[in-house]
């Protein structure tokens, strides 16, 4: 088996003893996600500075993913994103927070996850495992350029994060938008014109209240004469349905049939 090369990582939080321990959780997964640290900060401000410098050096080591805290003096971890657009590959960001009311903010930035302090061994590593993922599907792409992959959900005083590639279809329903998967349904606070709009790479309008996952899509089937559907798109191993408008009809299979021609 070839050995993983490690991801190189840089810390950026204003208390030592949570950059101390965001080491120790690194060197407690290092043998299922290898990583090197490549430096530190204590606020945005310092870690832009040394992110700048780098970059100007004629062998440049930047990190491929940022953990960075939000509530930090200087300049806090939102503007530190915003402030990435200098470098060729931004790096993946993961927030690691105390708070958990910038969730939305951050995936509008299109930060890779975002973990709550205290933070756990097995939550960083799949977040690590999550830019690996990126970077071996897409390494000369800049961090961000597919969209959030998580899309904020309240219930109740819950507050939950769906992955966006578990989602099959959003249907919108008045002022609400459903993300069903295979396991259940999230009420979202969205619109279904902006995923369209975000997300059109991987999902496609079936109706006007429907967007479907093309991955999800089997087949399609005319409906009976006496539906209100046009017709009707089957997905794999699900027994649902999900109505088609005949406006959409052509263009729904002629998405499917470029994705597998």
């Amino acid at each position: 088996m070839t050995a993983q090369l490690p991801l190189t990582v840089f810390i950026v939080d204003d208390e030592a003893l949570a950059r101390l321990r965001l080491r120790e959780l690194l060197a407690d997964i290092e043998s299922s996600c290898p990583t090197k640290v490549l430096g530190e900060a204590e606020n945005g401000q310092a870690a832009l500075e040394w992110l700048r410098t780098e970059s100007e050096k004629a062998t440049p080591r930047l990190p491929d993913v940022l953990l960075a805290d939000i509530h930090m003096p200087q300049m806090d971890g939102m503007e530190l994103v915003g402030r990435l657009g200098f470098l060729a590959a931004p790096p993946a960001v993961i927030f690691t927070t105390a708070y958990d009311n910038h969730a939305v903010q951050a995936f509008d930035l299109s930060v890779l996850d975002y973990l709550l302090k205290p933070v756990r061994a097995q939550r960083l590593l799949a977040a690590l495992e999550k830019a690996r993922q990126r970077m071996s599907a897409s390494p000369a792409a800049p961090a961000g350029d597919t969209g959030r992959s998580h899309l904020p959900c309240h219930e109740g005083t819950r507050f939950l994060l769906v992955p966006v590639a578990e989602i099959l279809y959003f249907r919108a329903d008045l002022k609400y938008v459903t993300a069903c998967t295979r396991e259940r349904e999230y009420v979202l606070s969205e619109t279904i014109a902006k995923l369209e709009e975000e997300f059109s790479d991987a999902f496609i309008r079936l109706h006007r209240s429907i967007l479907v996952a093309r991955s999800a899509l089997s087949g399609f089937e005319r409906a009976p004469l006496e539906d209100d559907a046009y017709g009707y798109a089957m997905l794999r191993n699900v027994p649902e349905k999900l109505p088609v408008s005949r406006r959409q009809w052509a263009a729904a299979q002629k998405a499917v049939l470029e994705d597998i021609g």
